[in-house]
């Protein structure tokens, strides 16, 4: 006999939703059955779309249709309010990244999922792409020896001026807690718990009153050092979004294609065929669906969803009393008016 699909609704039709939609859309163990929106009119254009039910409250969603689960697309400042309602609820809850926009908050989703039978996790689409998990494979199995360097780079040029995202309120900060969440995530999942950091802006070039360049260093508990860019102002146009350096060898993840090398080899290797982001957002709602009946353990724990609360607020404290040595240059200035 076949299961029925675990019955789903989603909260806030914004821009991620609508990827959250194509998902729903081909999925053999999810149905889409309400969408939730303050605005009335998006909650019914993506419904009539979705062919389900449009609400403006979450409670009218729960008390007309019963879901087994949600995925929460609100801005981050919302969070806590929201999962907590809907654990107490009983109804398991998908929370797009970022989890919160700080450690007390996190604290409150915890204790509400502590409290609760039903499932709490983050959703991060990157830890879900075909070509990271291979990559991961390709690590652990220890084909290009030692870690000694992973870099990763989230740079694009995006108008952030009138979106939420830049408003710290609602999103706790800029382009670190909103990008550097996915660069944390990824780089947990390959190098484990993070230990120290170093977070640097760059200069501000949108009118904005968060940070829109940073650049982040870390080293891992195994003494891996990281190193992150992220950025809304900049596109460093590199074909690779992943890269991990090796004693033995490099692995590259890509947006087109991923590849690695060892150093015995004369030619690289090509492995995977690039980020696809409806397959990333489709096994990661497969992936939920499993974990909240039991049948298999959650690719992001809420381990790992609060300790990207740990890591993203340790950045902010270290981005503000970022500590800069001055360079003198007494000695080669003499040299050059002496010559």
């Amino acid at each position: 006999m076949s299961v029925p699909k675990m019955r789903f609704g989603l909260v806030g039709a914004g821009a991620i939703a609508q990827t959250w939609c194509q998902a729903f859309e081909h999925s053999h163990t999810a149905q889409l059955v309400g969408i939730v929106d303050v605005r009335e009119e998006v909650a019914t254009a993506v419904a009539e779309r979705m062919k389900c039910k449009p609400f403006t409250a979450p409670a009218d969603l729960v008390d007309e249709l019963h879901p087994d689960a949600v995925v929460l697309c609100t801005p981050p400042s919302t969070h806590p309010e929201l999962c907590s309602w809907f654990l107490g609820q009983g109804i398991n809850v998908l929370c797009e990244k970022p989890l919160a926009v700080g450690l007390d908050e996190a604290r409150a989703m915890l204790d509400a999922a502590e409290q609760s039978d039903a499932l709490l996790t983050m959703a991060s689409k990157f830890r879900y792409v075909t070509d990271v998990v291979q990559a991961k494979s390709i690590v652990s199995s220890g084909l290009i020896g030692d870690l000694i360097l992973f870099e990763n780079a989230f740079t694009s040029r995006v108008d952030m001026t009138h979106r939420w995202n830049a408003d710290p309120e609602i999103s706790g900060g800029g382009v670190l807690i909103d990008n550097g969440t996915h660069s944390v995530d990824i780089l947990r999942y390959f190098l484990g718990p993070i230990v120290e950091l170093q977070v640097i802006e760059g200069k501000r070039v949108q009118d904005i009153p968060v940070e829109d360049t940073v650049r982040m260093f870390v080293r891992s508990e195994g003494g891996v050092m990281g190193s992150i860019d992220l950025s809304w102002s900049l596109n460093k146009e590199l074909p690779y979004y992943l890269s991990i350096y090796g004693s033995q060898g490099t692995v590259h993840v890509g947006w087109k294609e991923s590849k690695y090398r060892r150093a015995s080899d004369d030619k690289w290797t090509i492995f995977g065929k690039g980020y696809d982001k409806f397959q990333a957002f489709s096994s990661q709602l497969d992936n939920f669906v499993k974990a909240s009946r039991g049948e298999e353990a959650p690719l992001i724990t809420l381990a790992d969803a609060l300790a990207s609360v740990e890591v993203i607020e340790a950045g902010y404290d270290a981005m503000w009393r970022a500590a800069w040595v001055p360079v003198e240059n007494q000695l080669s200035e003499a040299f050059g008016k002496a010559s």
